[in-house]
């Protein structure tokens, strides 16, 4: 029997009509059997996981990929977590907002409602399939999860275990659904059905984020990359300064809020790079510096304007000397992907400038970009980060997977 987009669709649209009826303690009775569930079944997703990671071996995947891909059964339980966590986030659903009485008696309000179904694309991560899953059911949304070639198996295991549980506790198993054959022609297929998908929510490398872009006739939630950017201003903490430094791009350098290009003020830089380059040349970074910084590194080379615009995730950092605030502010103003974006000062008025004048999805003074997380932000969870600003704007918690209605509540009046 073939596969149906369509119907597939159809059935995920029915599903999402019933969630967004569901109270907040049936949705976490649900979660909570979800955990319970791939905490009882492990073996069978760990036996999928197996032949996922066998496949990947074959096909040469490297070992960063490999190491996304693995399950094990401590992953799995910290996967189960995951989810009791989720459970126990405030429920968004139904929260009224700015409850006001007009002159002529009536009440005007908001209240939040789920946006409906939801398509999640992703690549060789089968723990989204869990994450995704969770948050979307807990925001009252039905999801499609459409992952990659690669953890196929591991993420129709998950879902199965998680459809088990929705069945268990009444709710339509189409809640949660996994898309079971990865053909790029049923992914365009589904990125065309705006008649039951309300948002796309693309994962992964730029090159998926801008083929789903293209070919979607659905909204889609852009997050193409993070070039993060910290600016050392002349009245920065050095010491602080450098800790930002070395946690922003050596911590973890592979993901999305990591550091990608250092701004130094000229009137500190001999004081600050000599420092920074001896650190940085200590955790193996490899450095693309202008003109002016490129004289403080030993073995930086020499930054053309295409590294500033370059997402490394990897030990990598490009360096700019600045003459100015102004410079530092235009810099980041041409190159920034919208993501996250620091400064470093001990000035108090510099500081609520910088706040004014970048509008990126995340402004820190004195933090780490490592910190633009929904979890360290107090989201709890997310389910990406957005950097484009219609409907959400930075990491997605549940709050973003809603969207508001106007609630009227009257006596009989009627409009003269």
């Amino acid at each position: 029997m073939s596969f149906s987009v369509t119907e597939f669709c159809q059935q995920a649209k029915a599903a999402s009509l019933q969630l967004a009826q569901l109270s907040e303690a049936e949705k976490n009775a649900a979660l909570h059997a979800i955990a319970q569930g791939i905490e009882n079944q492990q073996q069978a997703i760990l036996a999928a996981n197996a032949l996922d990671m066998a496949a990947g071996r074959d096909k040469g995947l490297d070992d960063a990929m490999l190491d996304r891909l693995l399950l094990t059964p401590e992953r799995l339980l910290k996967l189960a977590a995951a989810v009791r966590q989720v459970a126990a986030l405030p429920d968004p659903v139904g929260q009224i907002r700015d409850l006001t009485t007009r002159p002529n008696g009536i009440q005007v309000g908001r209240m939040r409602i789920p946006l409906g179904v939801i398509a999640m694309i992703y690549e060789a991560r089968p723990n989204v399939t869990a994450d995704a899953g969770a948050l979307c059911l807990k925001s009252g949304n039905a999801v499609i999860l459409r992952g990659g070639r690669e953890a196929l198996q591991s993420s129709l295991a998950i879902a199965a275990v998680m459809q088990q549980a929705l069945q268990q506790q009444g709710i339509h198993s189409a809640a949660i659904s996994v898309v079971p054959d990865p053909d790029r022609g049923l992914l365009l297929q589904l990125l065309q059905q705006k008649q039951y998908i309300d948002l796309v929510i693309p994962r992964g490398g730029e090159g998926l984020i801008h083929f789903v872009s293209d070919h979607s006739k659905i909204p889609v939630i852009q997050h193409y990359k993070g070039i993060c950017h910290l600016y050392v201003d002349k009245d920065a903490d050095l010491d602080k300064a450098l800790a930002l430094l070395l946690n922003g791009k050596t911590q973890r350098p592979g993901v999305c809020n990591a550091l990608e290009t250092l701004l130094v003020h000229q009137q500190i830089a001999g004081h600050f790079l000599p420092k920074a380059a001896a650190a940085l040349a200590a955790q193996q970074v490899e450095v693309f510096a202008c003109t002016h910084s490129l004289g403080f590194f030993s073995q930086a080379q020499l930054a053309d304007e295409a590294q500033f615009d370059t997402e490394y995730l990897r030990l990598a950092l490009s360096v700019k000397t600045v003459p100015d605030y102004a410079a530092a502010v235009a810099h980041i103003q041409r190159h920034s992907s919208g993501h996250t974006e620091v400064i470093c000062t001990q000035d108090y008025s510099t500081a609520q400038r910088f706040i004014r004048d970048i509008n990126s999805a995340v402004v820190m003074v004195n933090a780490s970009s490592r910190f633009s997380d929904g979890g360290e932000l107090g989201l709890g969870a997310e389910i990406g980060i957005s950097t484009s600003k219609l409907h959400a704007y930075g990491p997605m918690g549940l709050e973003a997977l809603t969207t508001e209605k106007y609630l009227v509540l009257g006596d009989g009046q009627i409009r003269s």
